[in-house]
């Protein structure tokens, strides 16, 4: 019998539960999984402590990567045909913290074979939220812009798809992260008293959009503070200030963000099969570890993603 996580109410990583499941078998437009890595992000945890009472109980993980165990009838996946035993990746599913899962074949892409199966994933969620910042913030050829938490998941895609956006990217961190910022592209700058003046020593000729990876009050007062156009400053972990003070808030949720984070699945796991979007791993736990793995992700830098194998 098939294994996942649950929630089974909203709360801590107390209301969590590794269960024995059914996994239905698919129906048309539905193809079955075996996961070989389930993805980790801090929406997994964050998404419990904050749901609805009446969402409960729900499985938890928003992308997996694994081999085809069945395929519903007449149907295809988002990057074409698919047959049992294709490797493939999933994301915006539900229960990717499995052995097995049955999800919507319009989430589901081809793996590339460049990819291991924790890099794939971990590739979407960081990779979709990273595309849509630069989207809402129109960075393009030869600006120059801020991202903070540079050395983070989101932070390190933000880096890349910049640089294939030919933007230069300046990129908050601690200094014991610079070797981080530096090697996926970013001019790093430490984070703390003194901020804006260091960015602008180092940006002369000014920055045209910040990108907030991070939420704190810090982050937003030297964006602000550097920006012109609050139209070119986003952020995807301070949404009070951002409705306050008249910048932009992003989320998964958020209709418009769904849409445009769909869109792109597939120009990423391409770019990411021809090696210019890189996924960091930093550990992998097998599947019943979650919990401490997800204690580790919860806290301050974990150098890169983590993996959950079954």
């Amino acid at each position: 019998m098939a294994q996942h996580w649950i929630a089974t109410r909203p709360g801590d990583l107390d209301v969590f539960s590794f269960e024995e499941y059914d996994v239905h078998p698919p129906q048309q437009g539905e193809i079955t999984i075996a996961v070989r890595a389930a993805g980790m992000n801090p929406a997994d945890a964050k998404h419990v402590a904050r749901g609805d009472a009446a969402d409960f109980p729900k499985a938890i993980g928003y992308e997996a990567a694994g081999v085809v165990s069945a395929v519903g009838p007449d149907t295809r996946i988002g990057s074409g045909p698919v047959a049992v035993g294709d490797e493939v990746l999933a994301f915006r599913i539900n229960g990717g913290w499995a052995t097995e899962v049955t999800v919507a074949a319009r989430d589901v892409f081809a793996k590339p074979t460049t990819l291991s199966f924790g890099e794939a994933a971990n590739l979407l969620l960081a990779g979709c939220t990273a595309s849509e910042m630069l989207h809402v913030t129109n960075v393009g050829e030869d600006d120059t812009i801020l991202v903070h938490g540079a050395s983070g998941a989101v932070g390190v895609s933000v880096l890349q798809q910049a640089a294939q956006l030919g933007a230069r990217a300046i990129g908050t961190a601690s200094r014991g992260n610079f070797d981080v910022v530096t090697r996926f592209g970013g001019l790093p700058v430490t984070h703390g008293d003194g901020l804006e003046q260091r960015v602008r020593e180092v940006a002369s000729e000014g920055v045209v959009a910040a990108l907030d990876c991070v939420g704190t009050d810090e982050a937003v007062d030297v964006s602000l503070a550097l920006v012109a156009d609050r139209d070119r400053v986003v952020t995807i972990a301070a949404a009070d200030r951002a409705r306050t003070e008249g910048f932009t808030a992003i989320a998964g949720a958020m209709p418009a963000s769904k849409v445009y984070r769909e869109s792109v699945r597939a120009d990423l796991v391409r770019l990411a099969g021809e090696g210019r979007l890189v996924v960091p791993v930093a550990r992998t736990f097998p599947l019943a570890d979650a919990l401490e793995a997800t204690k580790l992700l919860m806290g301050k830098h974990p150098g890169g993603k983590l993996v959950l194998e079954p």
